[in-house]
């Protein structure tokens, strides 16, 4: 048994440690928040927040994530930031098909945590690992810069 702290609660995991840290989510515990993309880093749809930066749930081990906490993205509607960022994200449209936008939330929230007021260059260094299938980038970075000015 593995013990994880996730959205602040510690829940028991019985998995092996080398055990992505996403399968843990969806499979040991019921929280299929967090999508499953491309099963290699690249396409940013399973990223949560270890330790307040965003990492690739799908190839991060939940033996790194010793005494870390994990955040999803079951955890944002009741986080400023996160909740700002979602109602952003309605308010421009951004969601088309919605498969990546859990990861998208994920990444834009851990942005706004550490830039209150972010460039474009900055946005799309942060939302580089995230692919949009449907092509809603400018959307996306519309509503990043919306949330950033409730936040403010």
């Amino acid at each position: 048994m593995i013990t994880l702290n996730i959205n602040g609660k510690d829940m028991q995991v019985d998995a092996d440690p080398s055990t992505p840290i996403l399968w843990a989510l969806r499979d040991n515990l019921n929280m299929t928040g967090t999508k499953f993309g491309c099963g290699a880093a690249l396409c940013g749809a399973c990223t949560v927040h270890l330790g307040g930066q965003p990492v690739r749930s799908c190839v991060t081990p939940i033996s790194a994530a010793a005494g870390q906490k994990i955040t999803t993205i079951e955890a944002m509607e009741s986080d400023k930031v996160g909740k700002a960022v979602q109602a952003a994200w309605v308010k421009m449209d951004v969601p088309q098909c919605g498969y990546c936008q859990s990861g998208q939330i994920m990444s834009a929230t851990a942005l706004l945590r550490t830039n209150k007021a972010p460039s474009d260059a900055d946005i799309d260094n942060a939302m580089s690992g995230n692919i949009c299938r449907c092509g809603t980038y400018q959307r996306i970075r519309a509503a990043i810069k919306d949330a950033a000015k409730t936040i403010a």
